[in-house]
């Protein structure tokens, strides 16, 4: 790759990392409705005058019904389940079952009729990869709570959903069109709970911050970014960044937070990010089916 093809990953690796630390910071003050109203609000507000002067928006009306069932899959349910689970568990095992979102789409591209076939390397990916959840849930005693463990794993097949329909139902449309969509619907859904469950009074600086951070970095600026990219090394590198994302989660997660370091996060962070690695590598799938699927799959990873 160029020199500006390395920033740009590099950058995107981070950007695509961090969510789950500030999400954390923000969720000490702020429901997760607020939160996801704040955080598309700000993306919308920022990303909408630019796909207006690119006239992508139009193209996304004549296909509202998928567009609405995109959204409710990668964006609005995905959200703000993240957001409450991790009210209950730590940034970084939250970044690391979302690492298993490449195994459920590799499950979801094989059920509905994708190119390439579960072969015994793909089974055998998928199954590392979910032995690597079962270790970060057993092994782990600090993360007890179920429910919130259900919810990030819902995030990541959401997700999962959401990169299916865009390749199957969406591919044709503009990008930026679909990303700014999915943001204005999600913060008109969420702005009458959002607004109602604001705090009384304006939360502490870390966590304005932390909201801004989201809106402003991991929202707006990450898809200008992610597109440059994808224009820059082509979207089959692009989207190495999902098996980084989680080391910069995990990361951030023990050095600001002081999240700990135990058995079951070091061992599922190794399985998960191999089982995933094995179970989404291409095989001898036909070539032209390669630069619209991989780079439509990964539109909506801003929260992470």
């Amino acid at each position: 790759m160029t020199r500006r093809g390395w920033i740009l990953f590099i950058a995107m690796a981070l950007i695509w990392g961090i969510p789950y630390l500030f999400i954390k910071i923000a969720v000490t003050e702020l429901s997760p409705a607020s939160l996801v109203l704040f955080r598309t609000a700000i993306g919308t507000v920022l990303l909408l005058p630019l796909a207006a002067a690119r006239k992508d928006l139009a193209p996304v009306l004549k296909q509202w019904k998928w567009i609405l069932v995109y959204t409710a899959a990668e964006v609005a349910a995905p959200w703000l389940l993240l957001s409450d689970a991790e009210q209950r568990i730590s940034s970084s095992l939250a970044g690391l079952l979302l690492a298993a979102t490449p195994s459920f789409g590799a499950i979801l591209a094989w059920a509905t009729g994708g190119h390439d076939r579960l072969d015994r390397r793909r089974i055998i990916g998928l199954a590392i990869g979910f032995v690597g959840v079962g270790a970060l849930v057993g092994l782990d005693i600090r993360t007890n709570d179920v429910g919130a463990i259900g919810e990030a794993l819902l995030v990541a097949l959401g997700y999962a959903i959401g990169a299916t329909i865009i390749s199957r139902k969406l591919s044709t449309l503009p990008s930026l069109g679909v990303v700014v969509a999915s943001l204005a619907i999600t913060a008109l859904v969420y702005a009458p709970i959002g607004i109602a469950q604001l705090p009384p009074s304006l939360p502490a600086p870390s966590v304005v911050f932390a909201v801004a951070v989201l809106g402003v970095v991991c929202t707006a600026i990450a898809f200008i970014v992610f597109f440059a990219l994808i224009r820059e090394v082509g979207s089959a590198r692009a989207t190495v960044i999902t098996y980084l994302n989680p080391a910069v989660a995990l990361a951030l997660g023990i050095a600001v937070l002081g999240e700990p370091v135990t058995l079951g996060i070091v061992t599922g962070f190794v399985l998960i990010v191999l089982g995933s690695v094995l179970a989404t590598r291409r095989g001898a799938a036909p070539p032209t089916s390669v630069p619209v699927t991989e780079e439509r799959t990964r539109l909506v990873r801003s929260s992470q």
